[in-house]
């Protein structure tokens, strides 16, 4: 059985796996024929209170994920996809994702990169454990 998907949703950051996640999924949309949404979080768990207050902060740490998506866009649209879209959300990663960017543009897979972890931090859970399992929609992880 083959599955040719139409919209895919690709989760990044500036992590390496996030960028094997990126590949794969220029790759899929390639063979597929299909549109690429582009998206990234700015986590407010990363700004201590003082930065969280700054709206001179929030905007230019928002202005940087924009010119990075922007990158990443170019990339995508260099490769040949058709449509690309870029998404940028707020919060907590895997609940934005599943909670709303899912919902709002309906992709039919979500593409994600995850790190091995050591054996301990590997019980606690990760954003992909958590997307993997509550995506209503086909998850791929990449490692």
């Amino acid at each position: 059985m083959t599955t040719d998907f139409k919209k895919i949703l690709v989760g990044v950051d500036d992590s390496p796996d996030a960028l094997a996640a990126f590949q794969y999924a220029l790759h899929r949309a390639k063979a597929d024929g299909a549109a690429l949404i582009i998206a990234s979080i700015l986590e407010a768990d990363d700004m201590n209170v003082y930065q969280a207050l700054s709206k001179d902060y929030i905007h230019g740490e928002r202005a940087a994920l924009e010119a990075h998506l922007n990158e990443y866009c170019a990339l995508a649209t260099q490769a040949g996809i058709q449509p690309v879209q870029a998404v940028i959300g707020e919060g907590d990663p895997g609940e934005v994702i599943v909670k709303t960017l899912i919902p709002q543009y309906q992709p039919d897979l979500l593409i994600i990169g995850a790190a091995a972890k050591p054996a301990p931090a590997k019980y606690f859970g990760s954003q992909a454990a958590y997307m993997a399992k509550h995506a209503p929609i086909s998850v791929l992880v990449i490692r």
